[in-house]
């Protein structure tokens, strides 16, 4: 699970919710056709955006912001090193039997092992990455129409509240609920765009864009497996996937 994710939700909302008790009763920021307004309505026109697929998708797409775990890169390329030496010394075949942890570097290394050509390799496996992205961007996708449409939802939801309270100005028992209303659907709005939606996305965007990294590093594996280049050399190659500061001493 990803801790930053999980403490950064219920810290935002725990904040909230305990700057709204400090100054009153959090019952009044409760209000049901104001949620109706927002979160439904929401829900309705980011349905309208996508299909009905994308949509279900999308949110065990969005889980992945709280339980994805990406490889430690230093770790597959030692396991990158360990592989190309095993084929130099003894052949491709020899990969048949290796202990690989990483899903992708295993089919990668199975197609090696079933003697395809290097470039049909490299283009199942970067199709392989295009596809994933792309299945990643509908998730990230929905999320930021969410948050564009939250605020949205709650200006409409204030121009009802605004309208019922000036259409029933001779009864002052029903200015405060209308005004409730209208305040509180723009709060809502809020709320679910900033401390929610966009936040998700970001976390969707940044999580596809380490898995990318990873897979690039594997798909740069597999080629200097096939092509038989020195493990020193491919060590070299693959730690430019990696933070200057964290490379090998020997990169310099």
């Amino acid at each position: 699970m990803d801790i930053a994710t999980l403490v950064g939700l219920l810290g935002g909302f725990g904040i909230i919710i305990g700057a709204i008790l400090t100054g009153g009763d959090l019952g009044a920021f409760i209000d049901v056709p104001s949620l109706l307004i927002v979160v439904g309505g929401t829900f309705m026109v980011t349905l309208m955006q996508v299909s009905l697929g994308d949509f279900l998708g999308s949110f065990s797409i969005g889980m992945k912001a709280f339980f994805y775990k990406t490889d430690d890169p230093k770790k597959l390329i030692e396991e990158a090193v360990q592989l190309a030496d095993v084929a130099r010394k003894n052949g491709l075949l020899a990969l048949e039997g290796q202990e690989i942890g990483n899903e992708f570097m295993k089919r990668g290394i199975g197609l090696c092992v079933d003697g395809h050509d290097p470039a049909l390799v490299n283009r199942m496996m970067s199709k392989d990455i295009d596809m994933t992205i792309m299945r990643h961007e509908v998730g990230q996708r929905m999320f930021k129409n969410m948050a564009t449409m939250a605020p949205a939802m709650g200006m409409i939801g204030t121009l009802v509240g605004l309208v019922q309270m000036l259409s029933n100005m001779s009864d002052p028992a029903s200015i405060g609920p209308a005004m409730a209303v209208a305040l509180l659907t723009t709060l809502y709005g809020a709320v679910i765009a900033n401390a929610f939606a966009q936040p998700l996305a970001d976390k969707l965007a940044r999580a596809s864009e380490l898995e990318k990294i990873n897979k690039s590093l594997i798909l740069e594996t597999i080629s200097g497996i096939q092509e038989g280049m020195n493990p020193r050399v491919l060590e070299q190659l693959l730690s430019t996937f990696l933070p200057a500061g964290k490379r090998p001493t020997a990169e310099g």
